[in-house]
């Protein structure tokens, strides 16, 4: 096993494993504007990855290019050991890619159960007339993801609200339906952005929590923007830095606490 795809065991257990998706020489362009310029990093298989930077650095461009809404000028998404192209948001589904957004997009008028259940559409193969008509194996299948919804709902612990519109729920309860809503459909990447803002600092430690539990329970990789650094610090097994659209730093945690151009754009610390 070479360097590139080895994997390691972090200290309190879970198990990291090789490349899962690789950005190579990633260059964004909208008209005259680069929003992302020349970067390279990976995500490995197993892992939490954090991508942070000042407003404006291109974090969010950055994620819209790993979950495949927009393709880059430049560069190459690699994932599982292939080369990815461009592709309709369904595709990115079946691949195994799922996300939140910074501002939640759920069905307000939808219950919380029927808002994850929308997860799962990409898995249905039951045509649309059997599955309107409940007939063939539409109903069995049915059954079959109502019940790792479940699954999910007891797992996020929202048994309590499950039939409630999410219209009417608090904010913070919106971002843990919305994250419901990603793990429904079994993704082996799951991209998170911001999932902490606008929370107080309860609903913040439960989110937290719930974020390394789906990671060491369901095995799921993550990636995440977010503004909170001592989550990020936290959470994270690797950190990389974005400032103007560029890569200032890449590593563990500490070893991004400690790098003078991540202190010198971002974090604000006096040097030594």
């Amino acid at each position: 096993m070479n360097a590139k795809s080895a994997g390691h065991t972090t200290a309190d257990g879970r198990k990291i494993g090789g490349v899962l998706m690789e950005m190579k020489n990633i260059t964004l362009r909208f008209g005259g504007v680069t929003a992302i310029k020349d970067i390279s990093f990976d995500i490995r298989e197993g892992e939490i990855r954090a991508i942070i930077g000042p407003n404006g650095a291109g974090k969010s461009s950055m994620l819209n290019v790993i979950s495949g809404f927009y393709v880059p000028t430049e560069g190459e998404v690699w994932f599982k050991g292939y080369k990815r192209g461009p592709m309709k948001p369904y595709q990115v589904a079946r691949l195994g890619i799922a996300r939140t957004f910074q501002n939640i997009a759920l069905f307000d008028g939808m219950s919380v159960l029927d808002n994850i259940m929308t997860g799962r559409l990409t898995m249905m193969k039951s045509g649309l007339l059997s599955q309107a008509l409940w007939i063939g194996n539409a109903e069995k299948e049915e059954h079959a993801h109502r019940e790792k919804v479940e699954k999910i709902i007891d797992f996020l612990e929202i048994q309590n609200i499950r039939k409630t519109p999410v219209g009417r729920l608090p904010y913070g309860l919106k971002k843990r339906v919305e994250l419901a809503r990603a793990l429904a459909a079994e993704p082996k990447l799951l991209l998170l952005d911001e999932p902490m803002a606008g929370m107080n600092v309860e609903e913040k430690e439960d989110m937290s929590r719930f974020v390394l539990d789906v990671n060491d329970e369901f095995g799921t990789t993550i990636a995440l923007i977010e503004h909170d650094m001592g989550v990020v610090m936290d959470l994270s097994d690797r950190v990389v830095v974005m400032d103007y659209g560029k890569k200032i730093g890449d590593g563990t945690p500490d070893e991004v606490r400690n790098n003078q151009d991540v202190i010198d754009a971002y974090l604000g610390v006096a040097h030594d």
